[in-house]
């Protein structure tokens, strides 16, 4: 408390004197046009400054209301006209300087120019609102700038900055607009950002709507394209799979167009892209597992971590099911073990095989194959030049048409093979590089040649025909279907009588006559007579059972 026996020295009417001095520069404010105050800068928000105007509520301004070299720092001062009040109960502020008019005149003037000026809503009317604008103004609803019919009471009360845009001074009737100055303000505040924003830029953003193809962000007053594809190096399905309505987000800016305002933005460029490592982290041979997260005609892809996918081929699925759809080896969803078959980081492909990871059952086929050797197995396909028989899962061989049967001629194999019979064959060659085996089944039957192998040795002497004479050579008839070369061992092509066996009679007289005269003897004569269709004696010389082959000579010599 003072103390009584000292004189007061506070003034007795400063607060009286202030009030006074504050409403004189109100007036004078009012009568010079001049409706700006200072203001000073508390805080700087990403899209905002907030100012202290020596109110019970702050102001705010935009911060796009500044160039992006000046911007202001908390402390700053400077003059701002205040335009009304935003929902939130804060000052809508303005850097220009913005007139209140006092007469007639004043709006004629600022009616001509277009002029933006200060009015005080006063009530809600039918249609719309009243403004004082010096005199009595009417401000249609749809002219107001709100979106709900209820927000016109929150203008009541308010300075708001507003166009003139009907003025009929006989009949004192003025109509304002406020909804094209925000309009204006909201457009040049958009140009000044595109004109900003470039691409690389990473900025700050929360998401406004969702569509299946990509999500919308507001980056500051504009809406940026952030589509399905950029959003993550993962497979998206759809973005509310992965963001939702409000959520916060760091975006890069990927492309401006400013002619048409639209921008496209990324999420997933923001991380390091998962096939940078790929080389060094997948090599060829090496078994993985992974996800099938969709199928294809040709095959299925196979995640094995984020942003990661490889292809597995229908021709790598199995190696012995002609297999028409990869559903129904995998399905999306399903986890499996493939091996990688290739990398090719810089086309971000990865080749995978299902089929190896079970082994390859050719790797052992040259042995457990080998030619002469006898396998059985059902006929899985069958074609018009041969049969396909499957030894094991993944091996198969060929029987030709002609290694069918042995007694007949085959014309089509399915005349006597069908799918599915379990047959025998002989395996003829394999080639293990090209994955060929050819077998035979007429090799296992056996024939008249091959008893009569089976029952001969080299030196026995058999009966036959002679068939054919040649140079040096006759072919032999030793039974049925069993022919035999015949070496003649003194015998000259002028000596032996045509392959038909019809003698030239005038060349036989010559040659007895000279073999006589010359003192031939009888088995001069005996060679002399060789001929197709004599039954002579042979000596076998050489039996081959796996070219069944035999060779004779003559023993009645």
């Amino acid at each position: 408390m003072p103390n009584p026996t000292e004189p007061d020295t506070q003034p007795t009417e400063s607060f009286d004197q202030a009030l006074a001095q504050y409403e004189r520069s109100q007036a004078a404010a009012h009568a010079t046009g001049q409706a700006q105050i200072e203001g000073t800068v508390i805080k700087i928000t990403a899209d905002s400054v907030l100012v202290d105007i020596g109110r019970k509520s702050e102001g705010i301004l935009p911060l796009a209301a500044f160039p992006a070299n000046q911007l202001p720092k908390p402390g700053d001062r400077f003059p701002v006209s205040v335009k009304g009040r935003d929902p939130d109960g804060y000052y809508e502020l303005s850097r220009g300087k913005v007139t209140r008019p006092a007469d007639w005149p004043a709006l004629e003037k600022a009616f001509q120019e277009k002029s933006a000026i200060i009015g005080t809503v006063t009530g809600v009317v039918k249609g719309g609102v009243s403004v004082d604008v010096g005199v009595r103004a009417f401000m249609p609803a749809s002219r107001s700038g709100t979106r709900e019919a209820g927000d016109l009471e929150k203008l009541v009360g308010q300075e708001i900055r507003c166009r003139i845009i009907k003025l009929d001074t006989t009949e004192e009737d003025v109509v304002v607009d406020r909804r094209a100055l925000l309009e204006e303000e909201e457009l040049a505040s958009k140009e000044k950002r595109y004109s900003e924003i470039k691409e690389g830029d990473t900025v700050q953003g929360a998401v406004r709507s969702l569509t299946d193809y990509g999500a919308f962000v507001d980056i500051g007053g504009m809406d940026g394209l952030l589509h399905v594809s950029d959003i993550s190096w993962q497979r998206i399905n759809k973005p509310s799979d992965v963001l939702s309505l409000g959520q916060p987000v760091e975006v890069r800016v990927l492309k401006v167009d400013r002619e048409k305002q639209r921008i496209s933005l990324g999420m997933k460029q923001l991380q390091p892209h998962p096939w940078e490592a790929v080389p060094g982290r997948y090599a060829a041979g090496e078994k993985v597992r992974g996800t099938v997260t969709r199928i294809a005609e040709f095959g299925a892809f196979v995640e094995l971590e984020p942003g990661i996918e490889g292809l597995i081929h229908l021709s790598e699925m199995s190696w012995s099911k002609k297999l028409k759809r990869a559903s129904d080896v995998v399905k999306p969803g399903e986890a499996v073990e493939v091996v990688v078959l290739g990398v090719n980081a810089a086309e971000h492909r990865l080749s995978l095989g299902l089929k190896q990871t079970l082994g390859d059952p050719w790797a052992e086929a040259p042995q457990k194959y080998s030619p002469g050797s006898v396998v059985e197995g059902p006929v899985s396909s069958i074609t018009k030049f041969g049969a396909f028989v499957q030894l094991a899962e993944g091996v198969e061989g060929m029987i030709h048409v002609s290694e069918i049967s042995a007694d007949k001629r085959i014309n089509h194999p399915q005349d006597v093979l069908k799918l599915g019979q379990i047959v025998q064959a002989q395996v003829l060659a394999i080639d293990p590089q090209k994955r060929q085996l050819r077998l035979s089944m007429k090799q296992l039957v056996p024939t008249g040649l091959d008893e009569f192998i089976a029952e001969h040795k080299a030196g026995d002497v058999v009966s036959g025909r002679i068939m054919e004479v040649g140079s040096g050579t006759a072919r032999a008839e030793l039974g049925e279907g069993i022919h035999a070369t015949c070496v003649l061992k003194s015998a000259s092509k002028s000596e032996t009588t045509g392959t038909q066996g019809k003698a030239d009679l005038a060349s036989l007289t010559s040659m007895l006559q000279s073999r006589w005269k010359s003192g031939g003897g009888p088995a001069a004569s005996k060679e002399a007579e060789i001929r197709a269709g004599q039954v002579r004696s042979f000596r076998i010389t050489a039996l081959d059972p796996a070219a069944k082959k035999i060779a004779v000579e003559l023993a009645d010599n």
